[in-house]
């Protein structure tokens, strides 16, 4: 039976809590702005997002035993469309009525979840061979006893998935997660020893772990002491998005070999544009209002590479040598040799990249720094992000990447000072913020943010670059201690990184301050002519840089708390966004005149 909520046109279907907020922001933000979409958690019930004084508010829609829906202390309503309808005249609990509902573009469909494509299928299966009714009788039993029957089904679709592999032994696990090609994320899902109990099985640095999947007095199941799911296929689905007590995310699943593939995630709808990242879903892209200046990603350029799903299918870690051309122009060096521009023929389009050549492969240390690097950015999709295209070994050893032709944001500001706006610098910034939330949320910690390694794809467009000295962190670590110092870039360094080497998301932020403080002073290097143990000494006295002549006072306060010196004190990359998006969205709804300061440059 098709979901109730199909044909709402603020219904978008399975998309995650972080889609869910890309695509409010990209509406505005108005007070009452209001999404519904599939809820992971519960079968068959839903999440209303809402949006009050620029916050987002999730809440759980659950379907009841006798069919109706109600968010958790609410009243009970016979559909989604009537629960909406009620909270659009009465707030009832809610931080406000429901006012403006957020829609679909024109003539697309909801996102499918992974349960949609096989419930039809099974739900017919299961009453023709337990009940052996057919046709209309069959129809009727299906309508009548949708919630219990679909629970029932649900609880065992992770039968039909390819990461499913029933009863083996621990020992036959490891072995199929060892054959082959072994991602980080690298999964599957088997039957314990224990009548009814499951185990997760993954990859992550060539080691393979263990998980027991826990499952309560009420049936639901859970990692330990993680988020509890009504079925293991929610589970592993949610397993994809954060690590809830995992080493790492889930990735790829390791297929059953009794498996036809039949259940992996369905097409995406019409006229959706999908790619690799954020589960697959982009939201779309939306002109500007009247006069109102375009916000972030509210342009086309932001689509990833691989948005059309037949790209997807061909991507791979290394590229065939036929696929490249490279131009002889070289766009930079450095240790590792040169970067040239290049063009990537994919299978239905063509696209301007940047290759590293390494300069000679008798460097080993240098070569497996760049492999390093290329296992980092392989995992990384993020409009922010310069995205890694893939890898090619031939004449030289090949690091294929995005293209970005606008080049170091501190050049790129440097040598445009008149016609870069001090809003212009905002959004470049708010940008960057967007970037390394992802990376926050992923577990990555940068340690080279710097306006050096923020690149321009154009004036409006930047993204973060150069992962060579990004460690991966562990699911429950929250910092990254380097072995040695080595040559660092002490003036965009956190106290606790240059005093202990501690390194966590915690001192990206601090870095980020440094960068921001290199934006708004237009390509300037930080605490100018000092070495590096006077910045030290100059930090540990409690002295920070004072604000560029440009910079407006609330983008120096965030820098301020960016400068924080005790670590745990200082704001999270969500927070520092958060605050840079607000500043950034109150100028950009300004007439020109009135939003520009008026700009004074340091010499």
């Amino acid at each position: 039976m098709p979901d109730p909520a199909a044909d709402l046109p603020f219904f978008h279907g399975s998309i995650s809590r972080a889609e869910a907020e890309d695509v409010l922001k990209l509406e505005g933000m108005a007070d009452g702005l209001f999404l519904l979409r599939q809820c992971l958690r519960s079968l068959g019930g839903y999440v209303l997002s809402v949006v009050y004084e620029v916050q987002l508010h999730h809440y759980p829609v659950e379907r009841q035993m006798n069919g109706t829906y109600a968010i958790a202390g609410g009243k009970s309503h016979c559909g989604p469309a009537e629960l909406c309808e009620y909270y659009s005249k009465d707030a009832d609990g809610l931080v406000c009525t429901l006012r403006k509902p957020c829609l679909r573009l024109p003539g697309t469909t909801p996102k499918p979840g992974v349960f949609d494509s096989l419930r039809e299928n099974m739900l017919r299966e299961y009453v023709r061979h337990t009940w052996n009714l057919e046709g209309e009788a069959m129809e009727q039993a299906i309508i009548s006893q949708a919630p219990q029957l679909e629970k029932l089904i649900a609880t065992t679709a992770h039968e039909k998935m390819p990461w499913y592999h029933g009863k083996i032994k621990r020992t036959e696990g490891e072995r199929r997660l060892y054959s082959g090609v072994q991602p980080d994320g690298k999964f599957l899902v088997r039957d314990r020893d224990e009548m009814g109990t499951f185990a997760l099985s993954m990859m992550y640095g060539k080691t393979a772990y263990h998980y027991q999947i826990i499952q309560d007095k009420s049936g639901r199941y859970s990692m330990p002491e993680g988020t509890k799911f009504d079925t293991i296929w929610q589970l592993v689905e949610y397993l994809k998005l954060k690590p809830d007590g995992l080493v790492y995310t889930l990735r790829e699943p390791c297929v059953s070999p009794n498996s036809s593939m039949c259940a992996i995630a369905p097409a995406p709808p019409s006229g959706r544009k999908t790619g690799p990242g954020s589960n697959g879903y982009t939201p779309p892209p939306k002109p500007p209002a009247g006069q109102q200046r375009p916000l972030p990603m509210d342009t086309s350029v932001y689509e990833s590479p691989y948005s059309d799903p037949e790209e997807l299918k061909e991507k791979k870690l290394f590229l065939k040598r036929e696929q490249l051309m490279i131009d002889e122009v070289e766009l930079g060096s450095g240790n590792f040799g040169c970067v040239k521009k290049g063009v990537y023929k994919m299978r239905k389009k063509q696209i301007d990249v940047a290759i590293k050549v390494l300069k000679s492969e008798n460097e080993k240390g240098v070569k497996d720094e760049m492999m390093k690097e290329a296992g980092i950015m392989h995992q990384l999709d993020n409009p922010y992000i310069v995205r890694m295209i893939g890898m090619c070994q031939a004449e030289s050893l090949m690091l294929v990447m995005e293209m970005a032709p606008g080049g170091p944001l501190n050049k790129y500001l440097s040598s445009k000072k008149e016609q870069i706006t001090v809003e212009n610098v905002v959004e470049l910034m708010h940008q960057v913020s967007l970037g390394m939330v992802y990376l926050e949320q992923k577990n990555f910690v940068h340690r080279d943010l710097a306006a050096r390694n923020v690149l321009l794809v154009n004036q409006h467009y930047a993204k973060i670059s150069d992962f060579g000295l990004s460690k991966a962190l562990g699911a429950d670590d929250n910092y990254y201690k380097a072995r040695t110092a080595g040559k660092w870039p002490l003036k965009w360094y956190a106290p606790e990184c240059i005093n202990f080497h501690k390194f966590s998301s915690k001192s990206d932020v601090w870095s980020y301050g440094i960068t921001m403080w290199e934006a708004f002073t237009y390509g300037q290097k930080p605490y100018k002519k000092m070495k590096g143990p006077e910045v030290i000494s100059f930090i540990e006295a409690g002295n920070r840089m004072d604000s560029p002549a440009a910079c407006p006072e609330v983008m120096y306060n965030v820098m301020k708390d960016c400068w924080i010196y005790k670590h745990e004190e200082r704001p999270s990359f969500v927070v520092v966004e958060e605050q840079v998006r607000n500043y950034h969205y109150s100028i950009s709804k300004k007439p020109a005149a009135e939003a520009q300061p008026e700009k004074t440059v340091e010499v």
